[in-house]
């Protein structure tokens, strides 16, 4: 349907005496062959008077940006916009006067954009491309350049390079990493950041490259978590890849691997491949703080570096975002990412895996996590069998994709007659323990095992 609107857009436009190109994603996304479900449009020729007024004939029109000369089409995943001139006023990414100028040629608009894919035009009513920067050629080289000076007024086209690199395996030019060099990251807002984190997991094909690009424009620097991972060295019997900066690297695309596969197979979900995609990236920060040479055994070893990671993992997750549930979730997966194979090396009992079902929530994840660390060691072969055997188990006890939920609440416990005090919090959690040693399965075994507990306590008492 979009594509029939952004159609119907351009006829409208030429009507009123103006141009309107497809530019950006869409048109990089259709020459890569790619299928596209937004559309950016630019509107040369017209003025933003005349073009809201065309449009709002036809499309209910969401103004919020006009002001910046962007327009939405209400119901579509279109956005029309007017070629404008800024002017950097300060530090950040926001800091612009803007100003709209139909007159501006095509390639004088295409100059404030980032990169030269990126700055490519498409005529929708006649098929013409339009590339005032040679994004094509580039596009064919798997090669992402700057588009001129300009880009460095903006330092969160840093971090958009980054994504870009791992989401279309683009390496970068050497004159943009030159200039990214030269940038720091005023003050980016931490919503700005995430976003373009999120897209790295989300959408990077080898997550690999886009760290690399971090390390390769000093970048790393700003993220010290993992400026930390570099040169720490691992055994390398056990990690032929290299330093933990590597194996994090390797995990990373192993991860996206799994998380095309799962993808493929109808098992995608965004909010877990999130939570899990981060969890890959923090599993290892507590190595630096841990690893030492052990003489008796003449191995380099990081004792500890599971529980030792859950504090940077917060540090680095603070500073890119507020989200409660990521600072909740993420962490316990990094704390936990070596207990399935402790845990089948053990034979563990099904007490130990509910309570491990309870500390990270879904143990479905705390496997991906896992799979993921045991595929960043190439070139050894992945071993399942510890995986499975742990979700065979927390399938088998219905704590697969979530923690045990308490059988007894407190609303049981008014039930009984008993008033809410500061005692309620003791005895619910001491039931929910018994619970998890698997003392009962249902609210009445439940009821019967307090009775019978309160009958001793009260009877000891005596």
């Amino acid at each position: 349907m979009s594509r029939e609107v952004v159609a119907e857009v351009a006829r409208l436009v030429r009507s009123a005496g103006g141009r309107a190109l497809l530019v950006g994603g869409c048109v990089r996304d259709g020459l890569l062959g790619k299928e596209c479900d937004d559309f950016d449009i630019e509107c040369f020729g017209i003025s933003p008077e005349k073009l809201i007024k065309t449009l709002s004939s036809h499309y209910a029109l969401d103004l919020v940006g006009a002001s910046f000369g962007i327009i939405k089409l209400q119901h579509y995943d279109v956005d029309i916009a007017l070629p404008r001139r800024e002017t950097k006023l300060g530090l950040g990414h926001r800091a612009f006067e803007t100003e709209c100028d139909p007159s501006l040629s095509v390639r004088d608009a295409a100059s404030r954009r980032d990169f030269t894919v990126n700055a490519i035009y498409k005529d929708p009513l006649t098929d013409e491309i339009i590339d005032p920067w040679g994004g094509v050629e580039d596009l064919k080289n798997r090669i992402l350049r700057h588009v001129s000076e300009h880009f460095s007024e903006d330092p969160l086209r840093v971090m958009r390079a980054m994504q870009f690199v791992a989401r279309f395996s683009f390496f970068p030019a050497q004159e943009t990493i030159d200039v990214c060099r030269a940038m720091t990251p005023e003050g980016l807002a931490r919503e700005r950041l995430f976003e373009e984190w999120s897209k790295l997991l989300l959408k990077g094909v080898e997550i690999s490259r886009g760290l690399r690009f971090l390390r390769e424009t000093g970048w790393v620097k700003y993220y010290p978590e993992l400026q930390r991972l570099i040169g720490c060295k691992q055994d390398p019997k056990w990690h032929p890849e290299g330093d933990v900066w590597n194996h994090t690297c390797c995990c990373l695309d192993a991860f996206a691997s799994d998380r095309e596969r799962r993808r493929a197979e109808g098992q995608g979900d965004k909010r877990e491949d999130l939570t899990v995609g981060f969890a890959v990236l923090c599993h290892d920060f507590g190595k630096p703080f841990c690893t030492r040479y052990d003489p008796v055994k003449d191995r380099i070893r990081s004792l500890g570096h599971d529980e030792a990671g859950v504090a940077p993992t917060l540090s680095f997750l603070e500073g890119i975002t507020n989200e409660e549930r990521l600072l909740k979730e993420v962490p316990p997966l990094v704390r936990f990412h070596m207990r399935p194979f402790a845990m089948w090396r053990d034979k563990s009992s099904d007490s130990a895996i509910r309570r491990l079902a309870a500390k990270v929530i879904r143990i479905d994840r705390l496997v991906r996590v896992a799979a993921a660390d045991d595929g960043g060691r190439p070139p050894y072969p992945s071993n399942p069998e510890h995986l499975q055997w742990l979700l065979d188990k927390a399938r088998a006890l219905a704590v697969e994709d979530s923690a045990p939920s308490p059988i007894v609440r407190g609303r049981d416990l008014i039930a009984l007659g008993m008033k809410p005090s500061v005692e309620f919090g003791k005895i619910l959690s001491s039931l929910y323990d018994a619970q998890l040693d698997g003392k009962f399965s249902t609210l009445d075994e439940a009821l019967a095992f307090l009775a019978k507990k309160r009958s001793v306590k009260e009877g000891e008492a005596q």
